[in-house]
C-alpha cells in the first residue's frame, strides 16, 4: 500500500503589473520530518542571503536618478574618508 505524503512549500512570488506575469523568487521544500520553525528559519535565511527584502525596499518608491547619484557620491565619500582614516592610524601620524 502507497504511503500519502503532504509536502509543504513555503513560497515567495512578485508580480510584475506592468507585463502581467508573477515571477517565482524564493521558495523551500519542506523535508519530511523537518521541523516547522527550522524550516521556517531557513527560509528567512535564504531570502535575507538573496537580497529580496532589501530589493524590494530599495525598489518600493521612485528614486529620481539625480538622488541616487547624490546617494552614490556621498557614500563613495564616506568609504575614502574611512579609507584615508584607516591609513593614517597605521602609519601611526
Amino acid at each position: 500500500m502507497a504511503r500519502l505524503t503532504q509536502t509543504v512549500f513555503f513560497v515567495l512570488m512578485v508580480a510584475d503589473f506592468t507585463q502581467g506575469e508573477v515571477i517565482r523568487i524564493a521558495y523551500i521544500r519542506l523535508d519530511e520530518g523537518e521541523n516547522l520553525e527550522k524550516a521556517i528559519k531557513r527560509f528567512k535565511r535564504m531570502v535575507e542571503k538573496e537580497g529580496i527584502i532589501r530589493e524590494w525596499k530599495k525598489r518600493e518608491y521612485f528614486e529620481k536618478p539625480s538622488t541616487v547619484k547624490n546617494r552614490k557620491q556621498k557614500s563613495l565619500q564616506r568609504k575614502l574618508m574611512k579609507k584615508t582614516r584607516k591609513l593614517q592610524t597605521t602609519k601611526g601620524y
